[in-house]
């Protein structure tokens, strides 16, 4: 049995000229309504982030997609006179389309027919700002694009504005298609470029003895919010869907007094495009390569699990399954926030207001005993008169405090297993 349309209330439209848009789920065996309505839930709020205005939503029950249409030709003919009734300009499906089925939809609907992929791809291309994003961006559109070149018939020109026309645009026909393909090369070397300047500063920071922690989390989980409450960051915030695009990072010193780096990372969403995993795969390496990875959970979603599960799909995608994790549950401050019950449920877990700063204290503490920042701090007591391995000590490590006593130089200074081996016979027992 079909549900019925749902429209949305006409008190809720915006009434500005912004792009009308129908969503379409299909409920397929093992799906539940529940489930299917937070994806379009979800969906829509990506709709509004990407600056269009949903006017209704369809759900359909089927037990397989329909090969040449996807919800079938009978559905599609009624999803079309929708479209008129409510003058939408594009329907956006909540699953994966094919080119074909695209193709054949944009035929009996007369206007444009999207999926969720081309949705996100719009917004980060809307959100992408510096040369490497804007790169990883157009080379995610452009891979996604790429077999969907001949779906608009006689012309590869973009359809007149809108969701999935923003970003580089189509070649025309006429253009050999071995023109984009070597696009997408030239951004792929541009980007392993980047990725080996980035490699040569990480090692430099690897010299300095500083260790990563990365945040990472469900996309609008308060990562950035995390970021400006744990360094000071003063780094723009808002309540909206993949803000953050390129990773942003600053220093921050832990009760221990060794300082750690701390980076803020594009956020995770469920099914995220596999496009825009590979495309920002350079930018991910932070979070593979990272000591510690912060997981910041919404604590007021009534999905905070499904939501943790998604983000370790994409971790597990990336190869960061195995880089240790503290969960925090953001957004205690929120009335009816489930933040300090779930930090009870999960073990070794903690809570916290972002924007409150309420028990960030104690995030730093948990940040410090799991990177064990204790057993790489040692107390070094140097001769008066041997300046030279002061010197070598700040080389090897980073210094945190320095006391001068009658005895000698007392230095407590965070090093590696190889440089407390070399101070070994300077050290004071703990």
């Amino acid at each position: 049995m079909e549900r019925p349309v749902t429209y949305l209330p006409s008190s809720l439209i915006d009434r500005t000229i912004r792009e009308r848009i129908v969503l379409v789920g299909v409920l397929f065996p093992g799906v539940t309504p529940q489930d299917l309505d937070h994806q379009l839930d979800e969906l829509a709020l990506l709709v509004d982030t990407a600056g269009a205005d949903v006017m209704a939503r369809v759900i359909q029950r089927r037990d397989a997609p329909d090969a040449a249409t996807f919800i079938g030709s009978g559905k599609a003919d009624e999803l079309r006179e929708l479209c008129l009734e409510v003058d939408a300009d594009t329907v956006v499906f909540e699953h994966g389309l094919s080119p074909a089925q695209q193709r054949n939809l944009e035929k009996i609907l007369g206007r444009t027919a999207i999926d969720r992929t081309a949705v996100i791809l719009d917004i980060f291309a809307q959100n992408a700002r510096t040369p490497e994003g804007r790169a990883q961006v157009e080379l995610a559109l452009l891979e996604y694009r790429l077999p969907r070149l001949r779906r608009a018939g006689g012309s590869l020109s973009q359809q007149a504005g809108g969701i999935g026309t923003r970003g580089p645009g189509e070649t025309q026909l006429e253009v050999d298609r071995r023109r984009l393909v070597q696009r997408i090369h030239h951004i792929k070397r541009e980007l392993k470029e980047i990725d080996r300047t980035r490699d040569v500063q990480r090692q430099g920071r690897d010299r300095g003895r500083h260790r990563e922690v990365t945040l990472v989390g469900y996309t609008n989980a308060g990562k950035s919010s995390m970021l400006n409450a744990l360094t000071h960051a003063d780094v723009a915030t808002e309540n909206r869907l993949f803000v953050t695009l390129d990773p942003r990072t600053r220093q921050r010193q832990l009760p221990g007094g060794e300082t750690v780096l701390v980076t803020d990372t594009v956020g995770f969403i469920s099914n995220l495009p596999h496009e825009l995993v590979e495309a920002f795969m350079s930018t991910l390496k932070s979070v593979r390569l990272a000591d510690l990875l912060v997981h910041v959970v919404d604590g007021a979603s009534d999905r905070a699990e499904d939501q943790i599960a998604a983000v370790h799909t994409v971790l597990h995608e990336i190869g960061a399954d195995d880089v240790p994790e503290l969960l925090v549950f953001n957004k205690a401050d929120v009335p009816g926030s489930r933040a300090r019950d779930l930090a009870e449920r999960f073990e070794g877990s903690v809570w916290v207001s972002a924007l409150t700063g309420e028990n960030i204290d104690r995030v730093l503490a948990k940040i410090g005993e799991r990177l064990h920042v204790g057993d790489r701090v040692v107390t070094l007591r140097l001769p008066l008169d041997r300046g030279d391995l002061l010197a070598a000590a700040h080389r090897e490590g980073e210094v945190v405090a320095t006391e001068v006593d009658e005895k000698g130089v007392v230095v407590r200074v965070v090093l590696d297993p190889v440089g407390t081996a070399r101070f070994a016979p300077w050290r004071v027992p703990a």
